[in-house]
């Protein structure tokens, strides 16, 4: 069992998916032309409730991922949702994806806290060596808080993406298990 202090930060807390909750509240998140642009290159795919509960249910047992909602510990709210996948194999390594739900929950340090979090959880309890994310050239936000995070710079892949009228680059960002530890853990004494 995880402690639950593991999946908790200053502002977020992780908890397990539950398809009756979540499936309504996220089918309204795709509802959202924006929410949708900063998270994914697709076409912009609206989900119905009945789609998304079964997309719940038949990822939530999976053990191909570790998908969480982020939830306020001010208030219980949910406002979004995280997750670590590719981590299977011989090379511990996985693949991050986070969106917040509400445009009144981005830019107050949620994703920041939620994403230091997973990083604690991938590192401390899947015992991860790496870490990465890819992120759009235009969602700058989201560049600074993986930074804060620890995330550093390793490539771009160029006009990797057409929106907007015009081709945007796309980020790959990365975090090593000996850099989050130099960031996050308190140093030895010997």
């Amino acid at each position: 069992m995880i402690n639950d202090d593991i999946l908790a930060g200053e502002k977020v807390k992780l908890v397990p998916f539950e398809a009756e909750r979540d499936s309504r509240i996220f089918a309204g998140w795709r509802n959202n032309s924006e929410y949708l642009r900063l998270m994914d290159g697709d076409v912009a795919l609206h989900f119905s409730i009945e789609k998304m509960k079964k997309w719940i249910e038949e990822n939530e047992l999976s053990d191909k991922f570790a998908f969480f909602i982020i939830k306020a510990k001010d208030d219980d709210q949910v406002i979004g949702e995280i997750g670590l996948s590719g981590f299977k194999g011989n090379h511990s390594n996985a693949f991050v994806g986070i969106s917040i739900g509400e445009p009144e929950n981005w830019g107050k340090g949620y994703g920041t806290d939620a994403m230091r979090v997973i990083l604690r959880y991938g590192f401390s309890i899947l015992n991860l060596n790496h870490i990465s994310l890819t992120v759009f050239e235009y969602n700058m936000r989201g560049v600074r808080s993986y930074e804060k995070a620890g995330f550093k710079h390793e490539g771009i892949q160029r006009q990797f993406l057409n929106r907007d009228g015009r081709r945007w680059d796309m980020y790959r960002m990365g975090i090593l298990k000996s850099e989050w530890e130099e960031l996050y853990l308190p140093p030895s004494s010997s």
